[in-house]
């Protein structure tokens, strides 16, 4: 782990995003809120959250940071037949949290995945047009 003791709490901040490419049919039936596990985005948010709060037992080198806050958008892309998901996180502590946000926009994109895969499949089980992209921090910031 790197060492550091001797930095100056400050106020710290993060901002991901990523997207999930679906079926135009699992879009319209996420946005008919008819998915059969549920609430698909709220499901995301949670799935999300509890990810970014556990980072430091996922991820062997990270800190444990004091989590202050966790903001989730989703937006509907329905040209793209795509549903973006913004994670930001906020602390105060000696480091930064861009992988808290990288993971929750992962966990909260994965779980969107596993409520509507029954919905993504083929008639082999493959998922031919199922994909998330475009994962990138898109914003970090470190204040005093």
């Amino acid at each position: 782990m790197i060492d550091i003791s001797e930095k100056k709490i400050v106020t710290r901040s993060a901002k991901a995003k990523g997207r999930i490419v679906l079926s135009e049919s699992s879009v319209e039936t996420i946005k008919n809120g008819s998915v059969k596990k549920g609430d698909v985005i709220e499901c995301a948010k949670i799935a999300g959250t509890l990810a970014v709060k556990r980072i430091h037992e996922i991820i062997p080198y990270c800190h444990q940071v004091p989590i202050e806050s966790i903001e989730f958008n989703f937006s509907i892309l329905d040209k793209a037949r795509a549903i973006e998901c913004t994670c930001e996180v906020k602390a105060r502590y000696k480091t930064g949290v861009e992988m808290e946000a990288l993971l929750g926009v992962e966990i909260a994109l994965i779980t969107i995945w596993d409520m509507v895969k029954y919905m993504e499949k083929d008639e082999n089980g493959q998922y031919p047009d199922t994909r998330i992209e475009k994962i990138k921090v898109v914003e970090k910031t470190k204040g005093d």
